[in-house]
């Protein structure tokens, strides 16, 4: 999801510890080190990885920097690919068919269960090499003067996903600016057990 759509879905966070300036000058090659590698010739489930703002086919960064006046601008960039189930049970059935007809002619009339899992495992691998992967992308956008990061997504998955790359990458530790954070960010953690006493008001 674009940071400039008209509207969208946004998470929050904080970086815990104080940013090192030296490392600050080194997140473009970090990115570069951490970016997206795409799996469109292989069998590989799913990859991620960061990518440019502008172009999420830009890997490298020529297009356009991360730089955007004080802040960094880029993307994570998630492909997965997804084989629908009744494919799947499909081209099982026939492996299986195909593989009891066999044993049925060495004079066996089953197919044992080590047997059919690997079948299946077999039937996915094929499936998956010529299931083109989908991509998505999920913009950030990260202000060092404030040590606040916002990502165009609420999916708790891809959250959590994007909070571990992050680590990964930078060897920093994210918060999510939740409603209680935010108050204790305003407040002082001094408030924190008023704030835990508090009881959720409906204004509808």
């Amino acid at each position: 999801m674009s940071i400039l759509s008209a509207s969208l879905g946004l998470t929050r966070y904080r970086i815990i510890e104080e940013v090192p300036k030296d490392l600050l000058q080194e997140v473009p090659e970090k990115l570069q080190k951490f970016c997206f590698v795409d799996i469109d010739a292989t069998a590989d489930e799913r990859s991620f990885g960061w990518t440019n703002i502008d172009d999420m086919l830009d890997m490298n960064w020529t297009q356009s920097p991360p730089e955007k006046a004080e802040y960094f601008a880029f993307g994570l960039r998630l492909d997965t690919r997804r084989i629908p189930p009744a494919v799947l049970k499909k081209h099982t059935t026939i492996a299986l068919n195909k593989e009891l007809e066999h044993n049925k002619e060495q004079g066996k009339n089953f197919v044992s269960r080590d047997r059919k899992r690997e079948l299946k495992e077999q039937v996915t691998l094929r499936l998956r090499a010529r299931t083109l992967p989908i991509p998505a992308m999920f913009d950030i956008i990260w202000n060092p003067s404030t040590n606040r990061l916002y990502v165009t997504t609420t999916n708790s998955k891809v959250c959590a996903l994007f909070e571990d790359y992050f680590a990964l990458t930078f060897d920093l530790h994210l918060e999510p600016l939740t409603p209680f954070f935010m108050a204790m960010d305003v407040l002082g953690e001094e408030a924190a057990p008023k704030l835990e006493n508090l009881d959720p008001t409906i204004f509808v």
